[in-house]
């Protein structure tokens, strides 16, 4: 018999990457790390930006080869390693160790003591530490278990535990659950007589005793570390098997232009009545006194006051400071800062932008007048590019121990893949958000959800995402970029999962801005729907619908009124039926959510609240005639 496993070269990433447990055809892989690459066949990911920030030298992506080193040995392409080693057959019920040196290529395990030779099934539970190590359980303990040590010691196979070959698989008759499940040892005592060892699988699942391996099933033995962690018994297709840790990165052009806030806050030193001053008496102690006043009102850092010192005086200009690497680096300033540039940069290959509207500059009648006020902007993507790299994964729990995707440890590169899509950038006015966000009903709202993000333990994970502290804003872009996906759906044709959210929402950086974009690989790639319904006049068309739905869900008053709901207490109006998405789409895992900052609540204005009152008020005049 012969059989073709195939994964794809962007899943080898993303959701089947180093590490994570793969189920096929009736069989069961795991992804070996990237050590155990072959050299040759190896696609170059160039990602500049996101090389520096995690540290690499660079990035690959698997070769465009049939994924099983099994198939075709002879070709290269990314390793999965069978596991659970342990198998078991579906008619004697047989349980065999079975060793990769019994591997044959194109040949999935059979039973050997049954004439009609039937396939081998994985078994379905597997142990896991939380520092991230997964191998197969001991069944040859679990049925002797509960017996006496010293009547386990006297079973014939006690020696040879690992690849017990007399153990079964039961299945009770008048049980039901993992009560009727049995593991049963066939071997005989010392004396002659049958072992008889057996236990069912009721407490199988959680914490249980014993020693972990210290490995992974791709790792030889002598590779295994003394690991002290308690081992967990779990379902191997269960969600605590496999938490990748993916970054990822739009390659965008380099651009000369300063960012709009930096170009604000020169704009501002130039205009401060002290700043004639200060030229005037620069060298003298003086100085300091005129400089640390324009400091102070206008929030400028010393490295732009040096700047500007510089251009106005002659002087040379300072060395400009060393941007930071190791996961220091922001990738979404940048982002933000090629979206809002007063000139959008020039299209290439791989990044084409244009700047789009509403049209509604000429609308005079609710609602489109009122949602106009209320938006900055809309910038169209027809082409970008994103690279996702995946640096390690954790086992047992999110906040488990990292394991790197090169377990050897010395490689320098990351497996990664790129994609291409389009999408649609929406920034809101900066003057009604930060007017907003100073009402005191909001900042006292957002400092609820702001203590229970620094009690969680995800706390630095999304630290990357909105920055030194969770900002009003961010929580508002992060809920409206939810709700735009679900109704672009709707209206653009492709589904919620083949949709991404990038959000720009940390004020340091003068962000007020969300990207929905299309970038799911070979699945839906670039059609241009998406882009077609940001235009005019489909857009403004989509966010007043988008609003209209996002005021009413079908869980309320239960979801509206939480004052804590999700992974962590993350979200407050936020639920499957309203707000939530594939996690795929979402950058923070679903977190972080609140209807009510954007249509409004009893407790807290929203953004949009206004909008949606007219859009209801033009509704009724309609139907009223």
């Amino acid at each position: 018999m012969t059989r073709k496993l195939r994964v794809r070269q962007a899943q080898t990433v993303l959701p089947f990457g180093v590490g994570a447990v793969l189920d096929i055809q009736g069989e069961s892989f795991v992804a070996s790390g990237i050590d155990a690459w072959p050299p040759r066949g190896r696609t170059p990911v160039p990602s500049v930006r996101l090389a520096t920030k995690l540290g690499v030298t660079g990035f690959f992506a698997a070769p465009h080869t049939l994924n099983d080193r099994y198939d075709q040995p002879d070709l290269p392409g990314v390793p999965y390693v069978r596991f659970p080693g342990w198998l078991f057959c579906g008619a004697c019920r047989a349980m065999v160790r079975f060793l990769r040196e019994d591997e044959k290529p194109g040949e999935p395990p059979v039973c050997t003591s049954c004439a009609a030779a039937p396939r081998l099934t994985p078994m379905r539970f597997v142990r896991i530490c939380p520092d991230g190590h997964l191998d197969d359980v001991d069944w040859w303990y679990w049925a002797h278990s509960d017996l006496p040590p010293e009547q386990r010691e006297s079973c014939s196979e006690a020696k040879n535990a690992w690849r017990a070959r007399r153990l079964s698989f039961r299945v009770a008759d008048r049980a039901s659950g993992l009560e009727a499940l049995s593991v049963r040892c066939g071997a005989t005592r010392g004396d002659g007589t049958p072992c008889g060892a057996r236990r069912d699988l009721l407490d199988i699942l959680g914490p249980q005793g014993g020693r972990c391996s210290g490995r992974n099933p791709w790792q030889r033995w002598n590779q295994s570390a003394t690991c002290t962690q308690q081992v967990h018994i779990v379902q191997r297709t269960a969600g605590n098997v496999y938490y990748p840790v993916v970054y990822s990165a739009l390659d965008i052009p380099a651009s000369e232009e300063p960012p709009q806030p930096e170009q604000d806050a020169a704009e501002a030193v130039r205009n401060h009545s002290y700043w004639d001053l200060l030229l005037d008496v620069m060298g003298t102690p003086r100085a300091d006194t005129f400089r640390g006043m324009i400091k102070d009102d206008t929030q400028a850092s010393d490295s732009l006051l040096d700047q500007l010192i510089a251009e106005a005086t002659g002087a040379p200009a300072p060395l400009p400071a060393a941007r930071p690497v190791g996961g220091k680096l922001d990738l979404s300033r940048d982002e933000w800062n090629a979206f809002a540039a007063a000139e959008l940069p020039q299209p290439s290959t791989e990044f084409a932008v244009r700047r789009g509207s509403l049209g509604l500059d000429d609308e005079t009648e609710d609602p489109w007048a009122t949602l106009d006020t209320h938006i900055d902007g809309v910038v169209l993507v027809d082409r970008l590019r994103e690279v996702r790299a995946l640096t390690g994964f954790r086992r047992h729990s999110p906040n488990g121990t990292p394991v790197p995707s090169d377990t050897s440890g010395r490689l320098r590169w990351l497996p990664a893949t790129e994609v291409y899509g389009e999408g649609i950038v929406l920034s809101l006015d900066e003057q009604r958000l930060a007017e907003w966000e100073r009402d005191p009903r909001v900042r006292a709202h957002v400092h609820g959800i702001r203590a229970d993000l620094d009690a969680s333990f995800r706390d630095e994970q999304l630290a990357e995402s909105v920055g030194s502290e969770l900002s009003p804003r961010f929580l508002l872009l992060h809920t409206v970029a939810h709700l735009l996906i679900r109704q672009l759906s709707f209206d653009s044709g492709y589904t919620i999962a083949s949709m991404r959210e990038r959000v720009y929402g940390r004020p340091e950086h003068g962000q007020r801005g969300l990207l929905i974009y299309t970038a799911a690989g070979d699945a839906e790639g670039t059609h241009g729907g998406l882009v077609r319904q940001g235009e005019a006049p489909h857009f403004a068309e989509t966010l007043i619908r988008m609003l209209e739905a996002a005021a009413w869900c079908s869980a309320d008053p239960l979801c509206a009124e939480h004052t804590g709901q999700g992974f962590g207490n993350l979200n407050r109006a936020a639920c499957h039926a309203c707000t939530l998405l594939p996690e795929t789409s979402c950058q923070t895992g679903n977190t972080l959510l609140d209807r009510a900052l954007v249509v409004g609540s009893a407790r807290v204005p929203g953004y949009f609240a206004d909008v949606l009152a007219a859009s209801r008020e033009a509704a009724a005049a309609t139907a009223l005639g």
